[in-house]
Formats: structure tokens, sequence, C-alpha cells
């Protein structure tokens, strides 16, 4: 079913414990649909970059079955650029640089080919933007899926709210529930949240897994134990196109159906961790993705004795 994801294609430049690399491709809308590409082939993309952005990387994309006519070059500016630095723990990471470029006055406009998609994806951006994605398109879709973060909680909670009552899914991580809804516990936080408009609630927690509420409903799915995590940047957006991309190609929105979506979310946020930038989930086979996705069944699955 046809999946748009609205985001950054970006440089980023990444320092971990692990190693350095300089001016690597990274941004929300090249994790998400790249996760989403291993479950469905319908994928088109909404973004902006420069002309400096390496024809071989457009090529790729395309490779991958996402459409790019979402996608708008500027002839003589450049992309946007991110780069960042990780501590032994990393959870914890400071940013160094942050270069707008053609971000600064990014003004998508969706084709009309976009116009019927089933499934919408609204990566991190400003809420203003997210807000007339949604406006734009003349027939709401059977899913809408924003993530957010804690930027636009202190600058724009207005907006954000005004975005947050139009969809149907809100991913965020356990700091940024916290912050939204006023509340330290989590399941008080998301009762607060799911009464600003949204169904469904995602609280990502990083290397403790992630958490999906509805109004009734609460399920936690754990995260997996990896021997080294070379790079956590793009781990949040992996796991949203890997959610969403599952949800497109089942096209169940079940809460039962969310559940196995956030499995398969999971597994393919923990492979983008291996390595730095894109390059694991460049080169991933469906046997590897369905053999880790057992491996996160396996990791709660027991018997309670009679």
């Amino acid at each position: 079913m046809s999946l748009v994801s609205i985001g950054t294609v970006a440089f980023d430049s990444i320092e971990t414990p692990f190693g350095k690399v300089d001016k690597v491709i990274g941004g929300a809308c090249t994790y998400i649909s790249l996760a989403a590409s291993y479950f469905t082939d319908d994928l088109n993309i909404v973004s902006v970059v420069g002309d400096d952005f390496p024809q071989s990387e457009l090529d790729f994309l395309a490779s991958k079955g996402i459409d790019l006519q979402g996608l708008e070059i500027k002839k003589g500016e450049k992309t946007f650029f991110w780069a960042g630095k990780y501590y032994d723990n990393m959870n914890q990471r400071d940013t160094l640089v942050t270069e707008l470029n053609v971000l600064e006055h990014f003004d998508p406009k969706l084709p009309e080919a976009y116009q019927d998609c089933k499934y919408l994806m609204l990566g991190n951006l400003t809420p203003e933007i997210q807000y007339s994605v949604i406006k734009q398109l003349k027939n709401r879709p059977k899913l809408i899926v924003m993530d957010t973060m804690n930027f636009w909680m202190d600058i724009a909670i207005d907006a954000l709210k005004k975005v947050i009552a139009e969809v149907d899914v809100l991913t965020i991580n356990d700091e940024e529930a916290r912050q939204l809804s006023g509340e330290h516990a989590l399941i008080t936080a998301a009762k607060k949240i799911l009464q600003m408009g949204p169904k469904y609630l995602i609280i990502k927690k990083g290397e403790h897994g992630a958490l999906l509420f509805d109004k009734d409903n609460m399920f936690y799915a754990p995260a997996m134990p990896l021997a080294k995590v070379f790079d956590p940047t793009g781990a949040g957006d992996t796991f949203a196109g890997g959610f969403i991309g599952y949800l497109a190609k089942t096209d169940d929105i079940s809460f039962e159906n969310m559940k196995r979506a956030i499995i398969y979310g999971s597994t393919l946020a923990s492979f983008c961790v291996e390595e730095f930038s894109i390059a694991r989930l460049k080169n991933l086979t469906q046997n590897e993705i369905n053999e880790r996705s057992q491996q996160f069944c396996d990791l709660v699955r027991f018997d309670l004795p009679k």
C-alpha cells in the first residue's frame, strides 16, 4: 500500500567511542524509507537537498523502490548538515554543528501522484510543516504516524499540539512523553497524551525497548541486546520506518498487528546501530530480518507453571 514519508535527507558527521565518519548520508526520511523498503515497494518521499547531494545516493534510493518525485533539489544550495558526538553510554550526545541550509526555507509540495497515499509518515520537522502536509492531502490516509522531539515542545508547543490532534499514531521517547504530558509515570503520561488526539502512542525507550498504548491496551517490546552499538543515529527513524512499512505491507492497523509492527521496527533499528550511517541498512537480507525478529520473540517467550 502506498506510503509517503516526509522528513530530512541530509549529511551527518558522527563521532562515537567506536570511530568517526565525516559527511555520510543521514536524515529522518532516508532512514524511514530505507527501513520501510524491506516491507513494501510503494514508497514515496517528500524532502529537499542541495545540488551537493551525490547522484549515486539518489540512484541507490531509487533502486530500493523509493519514488523521488517529491525530493526537491535546489541548485546552488547546500544540503542540511548535522554533526554530533556520542559518549560511552551512547544515550548521551552533543550536537556540534547544525546547518539548516536548504531546510531553512523548506516548503514541501506533494506531487499529484502522492495524493492518494494510504499511509503517511511525518518525520521530525517543524510542526508547521507537518501540519501543512496533512492539509495538502485531498483524502485522509488510512493511517498518519508522526514523530517529533523535545525541541518543538520547548519552542512551538501550541503548533505541536495542533498537529498531534490530527494524527493517528505519535512516536516519542520517554523523556519527551514526560515533558509533553507533565507526568513522570509513563502510563499516566500516555493517558494524558492520548487525550490530545492520537489513537495510539509509542514511547521509545532506546536500549530498553518500546511501549505501545491505546486507550484500553498496553504492549511492551524489549530491545535486542547487542555486543556493540557503533552509531545510534537514525535508530528511532529506522524503527518508525520498519513500523509503518510493516503496517503498509499487511494493511492491518489493529492493535494486535501494531504489536508485530513494533517488533519489526525494533528489528530494523537493531541492525541500524551496528554500523555508521545507513551502511547496515543497505545490505540486509530477508533471512537476517526474519531470524532477528524471531530472536525478539524468543526474548520474552516462556511458560508459566501450571
